[in-house]
């Protein structure tokens, strides 16, 4: 069988992030060798256990082929691990990062997952508000690279606290962007999301999805946590 052409953005990679629950019984050996062949295979697969009712458990898996994510997402399903919620994206540069450093640019197109000591994690979809008196796409360009300029600026507040990824979903999946943030605590992810609502680029034009939140860890460490 000839093997399916490679298929990912034309600079950058692609994200999934799959939230599941354990079915009646999990092969734990088979999400192992998910993850092993996934690793091997050029992959990046960060584990949390969630909390709360939403999800167990959550892998974030970043690469460049689709069909490899795909592959992944079938084999820990095989194994007993029940999709309940999943969010496909893909990393992005904005059209606000004019003249940002080329070892910034690459952070964000390829970011090395995940960040050592910051375990706490959270994610949540957003897009920017089309309302009748606030709609972020009819401002001029000028306007809104002025506003997330100024929505950068808080960010870069919790620099060494929190490490934020933001990945592009327009026409991929509900949202505009998925962001994923790893904590050094759990309250630094409190305080970064309401420090930086207050922002006009936030206050006025974001708009929210879910949040799922929970704790980076091994792979054992997450089935531990999450099955009997």
């Amino acid at each position: 069988m000839t093997p399916q052409e490679p298929l990912g953005p034309k600079t950058g990679l692609n994200v999934v992030h799959l939230f599941c629950s354990p079915e009646s019984s999990v092969d734990r050996e088979a999400v192992y060798l998910a993850v092993e062949s996934a690793v091997e295979g050029g992959l990046q697969v960060v584990s949390a256990a969630i909390m709360g009712a939403k999800a167990d458990l959550c892998f974030m898996v970043l690469g460049k082929n689709l069909w490899d994510l795909r592959k992944f997402q079938s084999r820990i399903q095989a194994a007993g691990l029940m999709v309940v919620e999943s969010y496909v994206s893909v990393t992005e540069i904005s059209e606000y990062a004019a003249g940002m450093p080329e070892k910034m640019i690459n952070d964000r197109l390829f970011p090395n997952l995940p960040p050592e000591g910051l375990r706490a994690f959270c994610f949540y979809p957003m897009s920017k508000r089309r309302g009748d008196q606030n709609n972020w796409y009819s401002l001029p360009y000028e306007e809104r690279e002025t506003l997330m300029r100024q929505h950068g600026a808080s960010g870069r507040e919790f620099k060494g606290r929190i490490l934020q990824v933001v990945t592009g979903s327009t026409g991929l999946d509900d949202w505009e962007w998925g962001v994923t943030l790893f904590g050094a605590h759990v309250d630094d992810l409190k305080e970064c999301v309401y420090t930086m609502r207050f922002d006009e680029a936030s206050t006025l034009y974001g708009e929210f999805g879910s949040f799922y939140t929970g704790l980076v860890g091994s792979v054992d460490d997450v089935l531990d946590a999450v099955t009997p």
